[in-house]
């Protein structure tokens, strides 16, 4: 149960104080044996912000374990960075437990829901852009993360600078539905950061990737283009890090809605 739940419950009479104590008390650390020790009350103390597996270096059994635990308690988990070659297991086994699969275009993070778990979108909005179509995998880390913190996501990929004509007609579409803030992914040399947030009058979180050769390569030229930027209102996160950007525009679309 999530707070709201509980204290409901206790509202109408079905649950005593003991009880609402207890389940209150249940939210803030479960330990899943000697693997992990889950901070199963975070949405409730930072407004929705998602439990999220990082799960590059763990094992197939663990992460299936750890998620099974946090959706009982909230309904939902992001498992983000998952092996490729374990992809289509880990997905297969969460469907096999009755879950809600969606897994990111071009990616290897998904969200995985309970079938009846309805996430309490907001009216908060968010852009997601993305420079080139390879960065489209962490571009679909943001929105991920952002759905899961019930903000919606308006995305347009492949807009990058060396065909900026294209990026026009989605800035437009992204005002006309009232964004908080955007997230721009781009890997090379991340100019499209510096760009957008030129022209607009919103946040801009800019995600260097790893996408790149030769000079600066590994996203390297990219993160230092992003955060020499001549441009203000640009905050600029780790390269690839398309999880903690999505959260963080979330988080100021989300309080911006709150405010009107």
């Amino acid at each position: 149960m999530d707070l709201h739940t509980i204290l409901d419950e206790f509202a109408n009479g079905s649950l005593s104080l003991s009880e609402v104590k207890k389940e209150i008390s249940i939210h803030a650390i479960e330990k899943i044996g000697d693997i992990a020790k889950l901070d199963v009350g975070r949405e409730i103390r930072r407004g929705g912000m998602p439990e999220i597996i990082f799960s590059e270096s763990k094992e197939y059994k663990d992460i299936i374990r750890i998620a099974t635990a946090i959706v009982r308690r909230n309904g939902q988990v992001v498992v983000s960075r998952i092996k490729k070659n374990e992809l289509s297991k880990v997905a297969g086994a969460l469907r096999r437990k009755g879950l809600t699969v969606e897994i990111g275009r071009n990616s290897t993070t998904l969200l995985a829901s309970e079938k009846l778990f309805a996430c309490k979108m907001t009216d908060a909005k968010i852009g997601i852009m993305s420079a080139g179509t390879s960065d489209v995998g962490v571009a679909e880390e943001a929105r991920i993360v952002s759905k899961a913190m019930g903000c919606g996501a308006i995305t347009s990929y492949d807009v990058g600078i060396a065909g900026m004509h294209r990026l026009f007609p989605a800035l437009k579409e992204m005002f006309k539905q009232e964004i908080g803030a955007i997230v721009v992914v781009a890997g090379m040399e991340g100019a499209l950061a510096s760009v957008v947030a030129s022209m607009v009058d919103i946040p801009v979180v800019g995600v260097p990737t790893s996408i790149g050769y030769g000079f600066g390569a590994n996203g390297i030229g990219a993160l230092a283009s992003m955060l020499q930027s001549c441009t203000l209102g640009l905050a600029v996160v780790n390269i690839d890090n398309g999880i903690g950007a999505g959260a963080y525009a979330a988080s100021i679309a989300k309080r911006t809605t709150r405010r009107k």
